[in-house]
């Protein structure tokens, strides 16, 4: 067996370098000038005037004050754009974490909401330095489309309360039957006035992108609905809706502001002095699915950003600085954070050529913090929910869920529509888990359908160039032998009658991996037939890895066992054993 090339020295380090800030180096290491620069600026402000109400609607969906999205989108969006390995990922609050985030804040409030976004970046940060960036894209469509519908369908309900201003007899409950049941309690406090303001945004939104192409439709609606709302309250003082500057206060230094504090985040410890071990424990497995579901939209947004440009992203550099923006955020007022789609496809569409313009969008954020605070009080909660209403509509591609339902296998519709259901009806905590397994048991499943055996005895059969010698049998393995399919591959064997063979050629030359239950499997049936007086001939090329079948020594084990190197030279052993 030939030796394996020894990696050249240049190679070596590049191997061993831990991934981070690959799109940085990319994008610096081919050249980058003012031209660049400058298109990066203009993107990076675009996409930064499409964060700005997008980031406080998420946080208020998910049950915080608004200016801890605006924190994730200031502190999360710098640091992994810098660290990360997408050239044009814009990261910050998203709508596919409301569903695993609100039931964190319901219970722990915004400290364990920020403690566990935290641990999650840790999670995150092992899974890239474990080179696990990969195996996020084997995750079949099916579960990821279940969860997306299934996020859709919690976050448009829970818009409901403000876009008709239901008075719920305090917070929502945590369970999503719950919360429908409360909404439905509380029909009889619905305002029209919220209403209207809801329409006539979600009418806004639909209509600017076909008129207006370069000013961002969610800022230009809300701020013409918040500008009408205003003045409608002058002319009119019995109209009255809820906005963000009445909705949330914040004392710092003992002076009140209305909506988000006019203030730099400043650094402190998310958990303040209530960090213990059973907060830890109780928060682990919310930490789980924010980094497993962190990692498959980060990744997916990656994986679009490369069609939409010709590029190729570094999964593991990725969840690195995705994983380091998530414990860095917390410490800075912010929430869980990722990729976000939307302002990424955005951020390409406006001309932007490397992360610079993700940090310009950070920027962006955080000079409206200093100086368009006061204007944000003004903004009605109605408008956000119309806001989010719209982004659960395009989150849900209910064309892609009726497609699989109609075109897919069964087993895929299975499993579309259970992590559908889970997400809905449980949490995003079982969903991410069932998925998770479901779409291991898939993968296995799949696998296991594409091993195969057949039988040859003697002459009876075609082997093509070869023939059998007489009282001897062939049985061949087409495909891996792993746990999922050893049932399925040995099936064959054992009916095959012992009278008809001496010798037995067991082909494993369409055999391209073997793991340790298939080894056991194998060696159970080799045992099998030394016991039955049958002798017997492995043929390869063997299967990798080559490891296991040497440091078994099989051929030391019994004399009736031998190895061969090809099906030409089996069938010739066998051939002369049956002769002697």
């Amino acid at each position: 067996m030939s030796a394996s090339p020894r990696p050249s020295p240049q190679s070596e380090p590049v191997r061993r370098r831990i991934p981070v800030a690959a799109a940085l180096r990319r994008s610096f290491s081919k050249g980058y000038g003012l031209g660049d620069f400058q298109a990066d600026l203009l993107a990076g402000t675009v996409v930064g005037v499409v964060a700005l109400p997008l980031s406080m609607a998420l946080a208020i969906a998910v049950g915080a004050p608004p200016q801890h999205g605006l924190y994730t989108a200031i502190v999360a969006g710098a640091l992994v754009a810098l660290l990360g390995g997408c050239k044009f990922q814009v990261t910050g609050p998203t709508a596919a974490f409301v569903v695993i985030l609100a039931p964190i804040v319901t219970k722990h409030g915004v400290t364990g909401l920020m403690t566990a976004g935290l641990m999650a970046g840790v999670l995150l940060v092992i899974m890239g330095l474990a080179r696990l960036g990969r195996l996020i894209e084997y995750i079949p469509y099916p579960v990821t489309t279940g969860f997306t519908a299934g996020i859709a369908t919690v976050i448009a309900t829970l818009q409901l309360k403000d876009v008709l201003g239901l008075e719920a007899a305090g917070p929502l409950p945590e369970h999503y039957a719950a919360k429908v049941a409360a909404l439905w309690a509380a029909r009889g406090t619905a305002d029209v006035f919220e209403l209207a303001v809801a329409a006539s945004t979600l009418a806004l939104l639909l209509v600017i992108p076909r008129v207006v192409k370069k000013v961002p439709a969610p800022l230009l609606a809300i701020t013409l609905v918040s500008l009408a709302a205003v003045v409608v309250a002058e002319v009119y003082p019995v109209f009255s809706v809820a906005t963000i500057g009445s909705r949330f206060h914040t004392t710092l230094d003992g002076v009140e502001f209305a909506g988000i504090p006019p203030v730099l985040p400043t650094p402190a410890l998310p958990w303040g002095d209530g960090l213990s071990h059973e907060l830890v424990r109780e928060l682990l497995p919310s930490a789980f699915a924010i980094a497993m579901l962190g990692a498959i939209e980060s990744l997916l947004s990656a994986v679009i950003a490369d069609g939409m440009t010709g590029t190729k992203h570094d999964p593991d550099s990725e969840l690195i600085g995705l994983g380091i923006g998530n414990i860095v955020a917390p410490i800075f007022g912010g929430i869980a954070a990722t990729g976000a789609l939307a302002r990424t496809a955005t951020n390409i569409r406006a001309g932007a050529r490397s992360p610079i313009a993700a940090v310009t969008h950070a920027v962006v954020v955080l000079l409206s913090i200093l100086f368009l605070a006061p204007l944000v009080a003004y903004v009605p909660m109605a408008s956000l929910a119309a806001l989010l209403l719209l982004v659960a509509w395009n989150m849900s591609e209910l064309h892609h869920f009726i497609r699989i339902v109609k075109l897919a296998p069964r087993s895929d519709v299975f499993v579309l529509l259970t992590c559908y259901g889970l997400t809905v009806v449980m949490d995003m905590v079982v969903a991410v888990s069932a998925g998770v397994v479901l779409a291991a048991v898939l993968f296995m499943r799949r696998m296991a359908e594409l091993t195969g055996s057949r039988t040859v005895l003697s002459t009876a059969d075609d082997l093509g160039e070869f023939a059998l010698p007489e009282r001897v049998a062939l049985y061949e393995i087409n495909g891996p032998l792993f746990f999922g399919a050893v049932q399925k591959a040995m099936a064959a064997l054992h009916a095959i009658r012992g009278d008809s063979y001496e010798v037995m050629i067991l082909h494993l030359g369409k055999v391209p991996f073997i793991d340790s239950t298939g080894f056991v499997a194998l060696e159970n049936v080799l045992d099998g037939l030394v016991r039955r007086q049958k002798t017997v001939v492995l043929a390869g090329p063997l299967p990798r890895p080559r490891e296991i079948f040497d440091k078994a020594r099989l051929e030391e084990r019994s004399k009736r066992v031998y190895i061969a190197e090809d099906l030409d030279a089996a069938i010739r052993l066998a051939g002369a054993l049956v002769s002697a």
